[in-house]
């Protein structure tokens, strides 16, 4: 069981929305569409979906061209980041409606939903209406329609973006279990890289309607194919700036320099862009951060256990994030510190040199 896009592109009017794409998505793991909101995660999954048409190439599901097929002979479910129920059934009804729409029996549905529900812990819930649910349990029962009418193909819009702090790590850390062993291909779009990483399997970066790169999902975080792979996959954003390499020792246009080894050492003398992600660039020396910067505050951000720092160097404006509360102040310089072992280099071809 297999989707497999073929160079498809979308296009409305004149204006590209998805550019020419071509990605196999495999039963077993996640496979997530990682970007920004705008990148094309919601559209390429309407196209696969059915509910948009492809301008150009094709799309086959376990073999099947389905290009021109409706979304209702698919045999897909959707789910989104609102809560789509039906607000006049009860839970059951609406867990139970599209196998009722199939013509299943009724003693198979009644299997199905309860299954379906004692997974997501709607059973005490089953007689209920939505409005009588929390967000939460109104996106189970939406959950519990996608497991129950056991498609061969599941897409979750960002389904978890609605929800509370509490409730979607709740349900991001159930969502591989809930799918595990059921053999359909599952597709999981969302902005935030570090819910990508939670989920693992394998990530699509996407940027403007493009797939920058893809493979497994701790593989590209580790190893970003590019600037442009590297800038999706990062939160807070991704540090960058031009350096100058002159043998062993690279050089910020700050006059900041430090000592490299290994590959960047090998590569040619000349300009590159280096990127360094926020965790690697802390407000105290450690036994690896240890190029000092200095710069002046412009903005912090306290987050549960973690800081983060926007501060500037001249014309360089880079974030630092590290665990703790510090004592920044806005506007007052302070002092960071870089571990140069988690710098990349690109080229002037945007694609990564060391």
């Amino acid at each position: 069981m297999t989707i497999v896009l073929n160079n498809v592109t979308k296009r409305v009017g004149a204006v590209t929305h998805i550019k020419p794409t071509t990605l196999t998505l495999r039963p077993g793991h996640f496979n997530v569409l990682l970007g920004e909101t705008g990148a094309g995660k919601t559209s390429l999954i309407k196209m696969m979906a059915g509910l948009d048409p492809v301008a150009e190439g094709s799309v086959t599901i376990d073999g099947q061209d389905v290009t021109h097929v409706s979304p209702q002979k698919r045999n897909i479910s959707l789910v989104h980041q609102f809560f789509v129920n039906y607000p006049h059934m009860t839970v059951f009804d609406n867990i139970a409606s599209p196998l009722r729409v199939a013509g299943m029996a009724k003693s198979e549905i009644a299997d199905r939903v309860a299954d379906a529900a004692r997974i997501l812990q709607l059973t005490p819930m089953l007689n209920r209406r939505p409005q009588e649910l929390s967000g939460g349990q109104q996106q189970r029962t939406a959950l519990a329609r996608a497991i129950a009418k056991e498609s061969r193909a599941v897409f979750l819009d960002e389904p978890l973006a609605n929800l509370d702090y509490k409730l979607r790590e709740e349900l991001r850390d159930q969502l591989p279990e809930l799918f595990a062993g059921r053999g359909a291909v599952v597709v999981y779009a969302t902005s935030e890289p570090e819910e990508a990483l939670l989920l693992g399997g394998q990530t699509a970066l996407m940027q403007d309607g493009q797939v920058a790169q893809f493979g497994p999902t701790a593989e590209i975080y580790r190893n970003p194919a590019s600037l442009t792979a590297a800038e999706v996959f990062s939160d807070p954003p991704i540090n960058s700036a031009r350096v100058i390499k002159q043998g062993t020792v690279v050089r910020l246009d700050n006059g900041v320099s430090w000592g490299v080894s290994g590959v960047a050492a090998a590569l040619a003398d000349g300009e590159y862009t280096v990127a360094v992600r926020p965790n690697y660039v802390l407000p105290v020396r450690s036994e690896r951060a240890t190029v000092p910067l200095r710069g002046r505050v412009a903005v912090t951000e306290l987050s549960g256990s973690e800081s983060s720092a926007h501060f500037t160097m001249g014309d360089i404006n880079w974030v630092s994030l590290s665990h703790g509360t510090h004592p920044y102040e806005v506007g007052e310089e302070h002092d960071f510190y870089l571990d140069p072992s988690h710098c990349f280099y690109f080229g002037a071809d945007g694609k990564l040199a060391a």
